[in-house]
């Protein structure tokens, strides 16, 4: 049984004296981004054909671009619909992430450094349009707030905030791929055959749509707190 990040493949020259690899997390994570290319080039091409009525292909599409400008809308609020199209590929990103384990691919956010970078993208987010709505002295000002003995306690919490929205969808999403690897690895053939499918359905689907709503839900959140004066 080996739960760590595999190599698939070492660059041929350095950087800095030191080697570039390519890992399973990284290699996997351009799979997952040239589905989600193919799939907009092709919406973007069935566009101009779309009807007034719509149909298959095109029912699918505007319910999920419907979907996502009303989770945005109805988290952020109407002012910041314009994040949808950014937190709407974040969601796409980390779902396929999440559910690439039903198609024998080690889940791109099972590494703590895809789900700490989109963390890190939330945060500066939030930094950002905090420093814009508020300015930089209303920034400032915000850790010494109600009383400036709690400034300490306001930088570690703000601190936490990416780090914990980071390690919660690692922590589950590799909890899963753990428990998986040890039911295919220790018990006996016989038993791998019909509970996998409960258990797929769980650990990959299941908690695989839900910790993908928390990041992009938590996220949101965030953001829109920031942007509120």
């Amino acid at each position: 049984m080996e739960f760590g990040i595999k190599r698939v493949f070492t660059i041929p020259f350095k950087l800095f004296g030191e080697d570039i690899v390519i890992t399973e997390t990284i290699f996997n994570t351009w799979i997952i981004m040239a589905i989600l290319i193919m799939f907009a080039v092709i919406v973007r091409l069935s566009v101009k054909n779309f009807e007034k009525h719509p149909k298959g292909f095109q029912n699918f599409i505007e319910a999920l671009v419907s979907g996502l400008n009303n989770l945005t809308s109805n988290t952020m609020g109407e002012k910041n619909k314009a994040f949808a199209g950014y937190f709407g590929t974040v969601f796409l990103f980390i779902l396929l992430s999440n559910l690439s384990g039903l198609f024998t691919l080690r889940p791109p956010t099972a590494d703590i450094a895809t789900t700490l970078g989109l963390a890190l993208i939330t945060f500066i987010l939030v930094q950002f349009f905090t420093m814009r709505t508020r300015g930089i002295i209303g920034y400032i000002k915000k850790f010494f707030e109600p009383i400036p003995m709690l400034f300490p306690l306001n930088v570690i919490g703000e601190v936490a905030n990416p780090i914990s929205l980071g390690f919660r969808l690692f922590g589950n999403i590799l909890g899963g791929l753990i428990i998986m690897n040890l039911y295919y690895s220790l018990l006996p053939l016989m038993v791998k055959f019909g509970v996998p499918a409960a258990l797929h359905f769980y650990f990959d689907v299941f908690a695989g749509v839900l910790q993908t709503l928390i990041f992009v839900m938590l996220s949101m959140t965030f953001v829109a707190g920031a942007t509120e004066e």
